[in-house]
């Protein structure tokens, strides 16, 4: 058996787009490649949706409801999962996907611990996630989190208006625009794309200390316009973005989903290490800034700190 497939694999925001296709991707695998899978995501209907639509496929499921917005909350799901490893309700954790994500418009929208809410969903919730867990994988595992070419611009990006990444302090990026200050749609782009360029440097460093045998790897899923991530952009541009979505090359939860699954889950993969970045099928380099060994000590540092501060 695979080694991942015989253990268990958590993935945040299962209930809509990439993630309910990668969770259910996983979930209709044969079952001597199918892991448990431990959903964690807002709860409700959507979550119990997903839940059951697994289970229904054959894998062994636990719903774990969690505001990522909420660092405490995050902090109990991990708790939530730690007690299930304990307790060999579910098999040993050997993956975990860091799909959930948002990108505002509004760069005043904070967090409930007062942070920048696109930094604080797209990267804080994750390191915290990862760091609680980071003691209970069983090796081989592999972290997967989730990327984003916006971090650079490219012709295609500039066309689009997509702004790069802009890299401040990372106690500055947690920080929301003051109250005084117009939010813009660049803005927005910019705290996106930055907190993409924070996952590859927070992957590289998460590499350097975690234990033996955990691989990290940063998956882009292609560009895929009128997904759940763009509701912030308002219900024009999303049916805009559902029509692209029918250009032949265009990603769609349905394409990238299965892809995903594979990254965390095949043989295939096993070589990957070190923040390597996969772009839908294919590993590609990036850029030669993306490599920073000391923004990529202080971003440790600084989250730390910022995860300290919240704790309550």
């Amino acid at each position: 058996m695979n080694p991942i497939a015989s253990g268990s694999v958590l993935i945040t925001g299962p209930t809509s787009g990439l993630g309910r296709a990668t969770a259910l991707a996983l979930a209709r695998r044969p079952a001597a490649e199918r892991p448990d899978l431990l959903l964690v995501g807002r709860p409700g209907r959507h979550l119990s949706e997903v839940a059951r639509e697994a289970s229904a496929a054959g894998a062994t499921v636990r719903e774990i409801g969690c505001d990522l917005s909420r660092l405490a909350d995050v902090r109990s799901a991990g708790q939530t999962v730690q007690r299930l490893l304990d307790s060999s309700a579910v098999r040993p954790l050997r993956g975990l996907i860091a799909n959930a994500g948002v990108g505002m418009i509004d760069t005043h929208t904070t967090s409930a611990d007062g942070y920048e809410l696109t930094f604080a969903v797209n990267h804080l919730a994750h390191a915290r996630l990862v760091g609680d867990l980071l003691g209970s994988f069983a090796a081989p595992a592999r972290i997967v989190l989730l990327g984003s070419n916006t971090y650079h611009q490219n012709v295609f990006r500039r066309v689009l208006h997509v702004p790069p990444a802009r890299w401040r302090d990372p106690i500055e990026l947690a920080r929301p625009t003051p109250a005084d200050e117009p939010a813009t749609l660049e803005l927005g782009g910019i705290a996106y794309s930055t907190s993409k360029l924070a996952i590859l440097y927070y992957a590289h460093e998460l590499q350097r200390r975690a234990p033996a045998g955990i691989s990290v790897t940063v998956f882009e899923p292609g560009f895929m316009p009128g997904t759940g991530l763009g509701r912030e952009r308002g219900v024009g541009l999303q049916r805009i973005g559902r029509l692209v979505q029918r250009v032949p090359g265009v990603s769609s939860p349905a394409r990238s989903g299965p892809a995903l699954a594979s990254v965390v889950l095949d043989d295939r993969w096993a070589h990957l290490r070190d923040g390597a970045f996969v772009v839908k099928d294919r590993e590609r380099a990036v850029k030669a800034f993306a490599h920073d060994r000391i923004r990529e000590a202080r971003l440790w540092e600084a989250t730390a700190e910022l995860l300290d501060s919240a704790r309550v």
